[in-house]
């Protein structure tokens, strides 16, 4: 048997075009054979059309909410969905660098062909998205250290509350407030005013968060986590345990009602008077 030379057209390179072509060619048929959009009629289009609608409307439905971090009512929450929107199109920025890589490689002829694999390595794999990497990190290293101030230069004027949490609810006070108690499972807050929440447990591990007001942060028993948020005017906020705690977990849900200074007084007081 004769060897087949080595030529550009000829040996393992006939065969590795005939196998891509032919997977090509199959998927191709497949595709125009037994895609489930071809053939439709425009009725049944029209059915796919609303369905996508549907589930468009949906996804933007969940950028509201009580419980929704993407629609923040104070300085904490609004830097992490600074952040989260910064990561989100940071994130699509590579991805439609390197599809686009891909693409080009695919379908124009030639294309990145002289150059060797060892720089397509290190210039698409590492000096491409490494610059967009760095300025990612070093953003959420930026709005860390927000978070970890609380999200305000004004460090003096903070209200320290005691949150609480038990299977499956949580109690709050507040020490610095001599004779005020709040009721169980509602936070009375000023709005305007930075509170430092001082999470504990009686039980097991619960994370206490308000999704529009700022992150969360972890109880553990024996133990007392900080975390800073603020709500910047008077509404109620949704608040919710973030770590899974037991067959009660969905509906160990709290209350955050932000008040002018006024309301808190008489909030804060009408719970001690009752």
């Amino acid at each position: 048997m004769k060897r087949v030379a080595g030529h550009r057209d000829h040996g393992t390179g006939i065969l590795l075009r005939n196998l891509c072509n032919d997977r090509i060619g199959r998927f191709g048929f497949i595709f125009h054979q037994s895609s489930p959009l071809s053939g439709q009629s425009h009725g049944e289009w029209s059915w796919f059309r609303s369905l996508g609608a549907i589930g468009l409307a949906s996804l933007v439905s969940g950028c509201s909410g009580e419980l929704s971090a993407l629609d923040p009512a104070g300085p904490s929450a609004a830097s992490i969905a600074d952040l989260w929107w910064v990561m989100l199109w940071g994130s699509c920025a590579l991805f439609a660098l390197v599809l686009g890589l891909f693409l080009a490689a695919w379908f124009v002829p030639d294309f990145g062909r002289r150059l060797p694999p060892d720089r397509w390595i290190v210039w698409g794999g590492l000096a491409l998205p490494l610059p967009v990497l760095i300025a990612l990190t070093l953003y959420a290293f930026n709005q860390g250290e927000f978070l970890l101030k609380g999200a305000t230069k004004d460090t003096e004027d903070v209200l320290e509350v005691r949150a609480t949490g038990r299977m499956w609810e949580w109690d709050f006070s507040y020490p610095t407030l001599p004779g005020s108690v709040a009721e169980p499972g509602v936070l009375h807050i000023p709005a305007g005013r930075t509170i430092e929440i001082v999470a504990e447990s009686e039980d097991v591990i619960h994370s206490f968060w308000v999704p529009r007001l700022g992150g969360k942060i972890d109880a553990v028993p024996g133990h007392a986590n900080r975390l800073r948020i603020r709500a910047d005017k008077p509404g109620r906020y949704g608040g919710i345990c973030s770590e899974y705690c037991g067959t009660g977990h969905a509906g160990m849900r709290f209350e955050v009602r932000a008040h002018d200074e006024d309301g808190f007084v008489r909030a804060v007081s009408a719970e001690t008077s009752e």
